[in-house]
């Protein structure tokens, strides 16, 4: 599962929006599970129309979370937009990139996918009655 955390307005956010059309389109049929979690960062942002607004025009097909609140950027210990995180097939977090993916020549788009490609390469996670045993 890939988390990111965004505001629409931040410019660095907008710039990690390739990386995710792609993440979507590459491993859709992988089970590959993208949410995001806009988190307004100005007045602006707080209206529920804008964000579906954009979210439509940025042609994400995931879904989007309105944190308005912050409860989520807070349970999440986040301190920056954007962020994104790598979820595993057992639920853990296991890896993370604070910022703009490709934040002056920062290669975090590729570093990233082949993170999502060796979660994808992990075994699955067990039934429950299995782990029991």
């Amino acid at each position: 599962m890939v988390v990111h955390f965004y505001a629409f307005g931040c410019i660095n956010c907008i710039r990690n929006y390739p990386t995710y059309l792609d993440w979507q389109q590459r491993y859709r049929d992988k089970g590959v599970v993208i949410i995001g979690i806009h988190t307004p960062e100005t007045a602006a942002e707080q209206d529920s129309a804008s964000v579906r607004q954009r979210a439509d025009e940025a042609a994400f097909t995931f879904p989007v979370l309105i944190d308005r609140t912050k409860a989520n950027w807070n349970a999440w210990g986040n301190s920056m937009w954007p962020s994104v995180y790598l979820i595993d097939k057992r639920g853990y977090l296991r890896f993370f990139w604070p910022g703009e993916l490709k934040w002056n020549g920062a290669t975090g788009d590729q570093w990233m996918g082949a993170r999502i490609e060796e979660l994808l390469a992990e075994p699955p996670r067990l039934p429950a009655e299995e782990r029991l045993r």
